[in-house]
């Protein structure tokens, strides 16, 4: 049998059932669109959690007071014996290759500005931000290097705060007050986004022992260290460590690498991706077992017609051939109309929800369009192996 001769009956078998190959291939269909819609998903959860973790960089190593079982979170409570200082701050700056540190402590206060008043994030910072944050100045500048315990009080603006505060006037050099105190705006930082619920944005920074005065906090909440890219994140955390228990005696805090972090989300991703295959592997099972159902029916139906063709010189080959091509032919319309729909769902809800993160891969659809296909093949083997078994005298006695 030719090629031409054999697409040409496939074709003919599935356009003279319609109903039939439909039904059949709308199981694939609803498996592959699955597929493509939550792997979509995934993939767009995965890909927002990394620009999340990464926006500030990839050399960072943050440091946290107390001793947890779980990753250090900035902002956690402060339960350890003795607190992370500035000086903890400034002697982990002396660590080789280490080139900035950052000592953080956040809070909320009420920020005025003549008759404009709101609540918003404080961050008590050094002067090291743009570099170890990659936040870019705007206008104006950050705070100077003044020592930390006699910081001057000036305040850098959010890009959101600023437009709210300032609208479209002059704000450099203006004064605003900072939970009763009086700040002089140097400069505003251009928009960052939020990290983790942080609208970074939409807050003030100020000198760092000042904001701890303001909160009464004696220990900061967090402190970064900026390493060189010639200095692996290991080497540098087992330096904080060593240098950190021999300030305070014990291990009394918590050191968190990107790579930990990333490795931790790592793992819940691959349970999402894991819960995706399901989903979408129980939808393609069910639609196997539609076209291995049809299949075997057909056999059935079309026993005269297998007769007629080994009468007519057809092999048992070539017999089972022609109906692993039909099996493959319906997977394969079920795959294209699914991958339609999970396209096109995921385009939907894109529109629909733009905050969404959704991105469709499309080594993912070539691989749902590959397995649609071999569900398909395998559906079709036992039935096209019993049409070809078929002795062709009692076939073609068939009704």
């Amino acid at each position: 049998m030719r090629v031409n001769d054999f697409i040409l009956t496939t074709f003919i078998s599935v356009r003279d059932q319609p109903l039939r190959s439909f039904l059949t291939s709308l199981g694939i269909a609803v498996g592959i669109g699955a597929v493509v819609l939550l792997t979509s998903l995934g993939e767009g959860l995965h890909r927002f959690v990394l620009a999340e973790f990464t926006q500030f960089g990839t050399n960072l190593i943050a440091i946290n007071p107390g001793k947890k079982s779980t990753l250090g979170v900035s902002g956690a409570v402060i339960s350890n014996v003795r607190p992370l200082s500035l000086d903890d701050a400034q002697a982990l700056a002396a660590i080789p290759g280490v080139l900035k540190t950052q000592p953080v402590i956040q809070g909320n206060a009420s920020v005025k500005v003549g008759e404009r008043q709101r609540r918003t994030t404080v961050f008590g910072v050094g002067p090291a931000v743009p570099e170890v944050w990659q936040i870019r100045v705007a206008a104006g500048h950050f705070l100077p290097e003044d020592e930390s315990r006699n910081a001057r009080a000036y305040a850098v603006l959010g890009s959101r705060l600023r437009a709210e505060l300032f609208k479209n006037e002059p704000f450099l050099g203006e004064r605003l007050r900072v939970g009763g105190e009086s700040y002089r705006v140097v400069g505003g930082m251009a928009s960052k986004g939020q990290m983790l619920g942080f609208d970074l944005d939409d807050a003030v920074y100020l000198p760092i022992a000042k904001v701890m005065a303001m909160f009464n906090r004696e220990s900061l909440m967090e402190i970064d260290l900026l390493y060189g890219n010639d200095h692996s994140a290991d080497s540098i955390a087992q330096a904080a460590k060593k240098m950190l228990i021999k300030r305070h005696g014990s291990e009394d805090f918590t050191i968190t690498t990107q790579e930990q972090m990333l490795e931790s989300l790592g793992s819940v991703l691959n349970i999402l991706t894991i819960a995706v295959g399901a989903l979408g592997g129980i939808s393609l099972l069910v639609g196997g077992v539609g076209i291995f159902t049809i299949m075997t029916i057909a056999v059935n139906e079309r026993r005269s017609e297998i007769g007629l063709l080994c009468a007519l010189g057809a092999t048992r080959r070539q017999v089972r051939l022609l109906f692993l091509g039909e099996a493959v032919s319906l997977a394969l319309i079920g795959g294209l109309a699914g991958l339609i729909l999970g396209v096109g769902g995921a385009w939907g809800l894109t529109l629909a929800v733009p905050a969404l993160p959704i991105h469709t891969s499309w080594g993912f659809v070539g691989a749902a369009e590959l397995i649609a296909a071999v569900v398909g093949l395998g559906a079709g083997v036992l039935p096209a192996s019993h049409a070809a078994s078929l002795p062709p005298v009692d076939a073609l006695r068939a009704e």
